[in-house]
């Protein structure tokens, strides 16, 4: 229920949390403070009141979660890996496409409009569950972060289509340059679709539809309180358990064979 109430607009616990008492008394009782201070002092004039009221107790920043993790992770291995033409496929542009952005140019394809220009990144609106006719063997490095488990489901405006992330790996296979690295993240855990946010994905049948035209070079996943784990050994037990993830993120580096 409170996801349904979340996805409609309404959040009752961020209401609880702006409600509760003492968050308000702090609010009013600085703000006093703040006025005395002022005292008859006119040089800035004095605004609309703008109540935030839950910082005071977070945390300064959050390094943790899938998308903090894999963006970073992902990044630094293109940094080092310095390849002739990198080719991202729905990332998260103000995590990952961005942090490539910062020290080499990165072309970008997203079925949605992206209508800003900025220095270093390329757009194409495109669907990938598509092959593009002008990008086979296009380029020797591609990424696509927490993106394939959404194809199909209509949730970006894409087309209705139950097998969509086959189809979207397959049209990356063919874009992706024999011998070149696929940088892959999606959720791991019990295999399911909650429709229509997204795919999870098991490791066994993860490896099993890859292993066909992709080696594996290295394996790290965000366990479930979003912990980084490098260089994952995926042993037989490991696999089948989905390294004790429900809803983990799993990072795969792969080369085309």
């Amino acid at each position: 229920m409170y996801k349904t109430s979340v996805a409609y607009g309404f959040d009752p616990k961020m209401m609880l949390t702006m409600l509760n008492a003492k968050r308000n008394k702090t609010f009013v009782t600085d703000m006093q403070e703040f006025l005395r201070q002022k005292d008859s002092d006119n040089t800035f004039q004095w605004g609309r009141l703008f109540p935030i009221l839950i910082e005071k107790q977070n945390e300064g920043g959050t390094l943790k979660g899938d998308y903090f993790h894999q963006d970073l992770y992902v990044a630094q291995q293109i940094y080092k890996a310095n390849p002739q033409k990198h080719l991202d496929i729905g990332s998260r542009t103000d995590g990952f496409v961005a942090h490539v952005a910062a020290f080499r140019e990165i072309e970008l394809i997203d079925i949605r409009p992206i209508r800003s220009h900025v220095k270093n990144i390329i757009f194409r609106q495109a669907d990938l569950m598509r092959m593009p006719k002008d990008m086979k063997d296009y380029c020797d490095s591609i990424s696509s972060l927490h993106a394939i488990e959404h194809f199909g489901l209509g949730r970006y405006g894409d087309p209705i289509d139950y097998s969509g992330h086959l189809k979207g790996i397959e049209n990356i296979t063919q874009i992706l340059k024999k011998g070149g690295t696929f940088y892959f993240s999606v959720p791991i855990g019990p295999l399911r679709i909650e429709f229509n946010a997204h795919r999870v994905f098991s490791l066994e049948y993860l490896i099993r539809i890859l292993s066909p035209n992709y080696d594996i070079r290295s394996f790290s996943y965000v366990n479930d309180a979003g912990d980084l784990i490098e260089n994952a050994e995926l042993t037989e037990q490991s696999i089948q358990s989905n390294f004790l993830c429900r809803y983990g993120c799993g990072i795969f580096t792969l080369v085309k064979k």
